[in-house]
């Protein structure tokens, strides 16, 4: 019997458009790169870069020890999430093992589009809030790898709001 690869993504035209995704981008073997500040920086550096050269505005985002979690958002109908993570990934992780001969990221990648009606400050605010969870700091805008471009999330409350990937969904 023939072994098939499990298929993670939907159809291609369901990641084209402007549409709201959460993205989750976990670094090879979980290994903590970015808790060294400098490394994040860069990470969040080179991700609005090449959000900008993808059409994509990043509505949250947080780079965490071993890994990155964004929300963004296409502003027209040609930006295509599947280009942008995948320039991004290469770009990052080429540059990555240039500096430290290591390998920066996991293959896949994970992600989840959210529906039209769902606003994105829940899972904004979920990102934000992910330092916070793991110890790492007492409050999440004392986090320096973090943010946004669209909202001011400094002045909202940045705690979540009863939104969870849906991974993380008990049913």
């Amino acid at each position: 019997m023939p072994f098939y690869k499990k298929q993670l993504r939907l159809p291609l035209t369901n990641y084209q458009g402007p549409r709201l995704y959460f993205v989750t981008i976990v670094t090879a073997n979980r290994s903590p790169y970015f808790a060294d500040l400098t490394t994040g920086r860069w990470l969040i550096a080179m991700l609005l870069e090449t959000a900008a050269k993808f059409s994509f505005s990043l509505h949250a985002y947080c780079a965490m020890p071993d890994h990155l979690h964004f929300l963004c958002e296409g502003r027209s109908d040609a930006c295509n999430l599947t280009k942008f993570v995948e320039v991004f990934k290469q770009r990052t992780a080429h540059e990555f093992t240039n500096l430290r001969s290591a390998r920066l990221w996991q293959k896949r990648y994970y992600d989840h589009i959210l529906r039209p009606n769902e606003p994105a400050e829940a899972p904004a605010c979920y990102i934000w809030s992910n330092p916070l969870r793991k110890n790492l700091c007492t409050n999440p805008r004392e986090y320096p790898l973090a943010g946004s471009q669209t909202i001011d999330w400094m002045k909202n409350n940045p705690s979540p709001k009863n939104w969870l990937p849906p991974w993380k969904k008990v049913l």
